[in-house]
C-alpha cells in the first residue's frame, strides 16, 4: 500500500467514522451482537465499545489495513470484549466454516472491491441461524442525489481508500445469499446527501 493508505487515509477514516452521528448508529446496531462475533472491516475498533460482553464472547476483527490495524490500539486497550485480529481483506476469511454467530458491516461494503466473493465467504462462516448486522451508506433513492453520487465517485474512490458512495447495499447482500429480515433507511443527520443515505438492519442466510 502507497504512503498515504497506510498512513494519512486511516486517520482521515477514523475521523470521518467517528463522529457523533455516526457513533449514535454504532451504538443502535451492535447490541444486537451476540456470541463469536466476525466484524469485517473493522477499521480502528470504533466498534468495540459498543459490545456486550454479557452476550459476546470474542471479537475476530477482520483488517487488512496495517495502518488501520496500528490506529486500534487505543481502542483494544479499552475493549470489553477480547479481540483476534486476522490480518487479511474481506474477501479471505481465514475460519471455518459456520464458525460465527454474528457477523458485524458497519461502514465497510462500500469499500470491498470483490464485494460479491467477500459475501460469499461471510455466508460460508455464518451459523445457520445466525445474523448478519449491517449499517452501510450507498445509493440514495433520489434521482438528484444519486446522479451526484455517480458523477462523484470516480474521484471519490480514489481520495476515500475505494469507498462506493452509490452501492446498493440491500440489492448486494441479497445477491449474496442473504435475506434482509429488518431494513430501515434514511438520511443520516448532518451528512452530505450524497455520503449520507443510510442501510441499518439485520439479515441471515437465505
Amino acid at each position: 500500500m502507497s504512503f498515504y493508505e497506510e498512513h494519512i487515509l486511516p486517520h482521515v477514516i477514523n475521523v470521518a467514522c467517528g463522529d457523533e452521528v455516526i457513533m449514535n448508529e454504532r451504538a443502535s446496531l451492535l447490541g444486537e451482537a451476540e456470541g463469536r462475533v466476525l466484524e469485517v472491516g473493522m477499521g480502528s475498533g470504533l466498534n468495540l465499545r459498543y459490545y456486550n460482553p454479557d452476550k459476546v464472547d470474542f471479537v475476530w476483527g477482520l483488517e487488512p489495513s496495517e495502518g488501520m490495524r496500528k490506529k486500534a490500539r487505543k481502542n483494544l486497550g479499552r475493549s470489553p470484549v477480547s479481540v483476534e485480529w486476522l490480518g487479511l481483506p474481506g474477501e479471505e476469511i481465514p475460519l471455518d466454516n459456520n464458525s460465527a454467530d454474528t457477523i458485524v458491516l458497519t461502514f465497510t461494503l462500500c469499500t470491498i472491491p470483490d464485494w460479491r466473493q467477500a459475501l460469499t465467504q461471510m455466508r460460508r462462516v455464518l451459523k445457520p441461524g445466525g445474523k448478519l448486522l449491517f449499517c452501510e451508506h450507498g445509493a440514495a433513492p433520489d434521482a438528484d442525489v444519486q446522479k451526484w453520487q455517480n458523477r462523484i465517485n470516480p474521484l471519490w474512490k480514489k481520495i476515500a481508500g475505494g469507498c462506493h458512495l452509490n452501492r446498493p447495499i440491500p440489492a448486494y447482500l441479497e445477491e449474496g445469499g442473504f435475506e434482509i429480515k429488518h431494513l430501515e433507511m434514511d438520511y443520516l443527520p448532518k451528512t452530505p446527501r450524497i455520503a449520507g443515505f443510510r442501510y441499518r438492519g439485520l439479515a441471515g442466510i437465505s
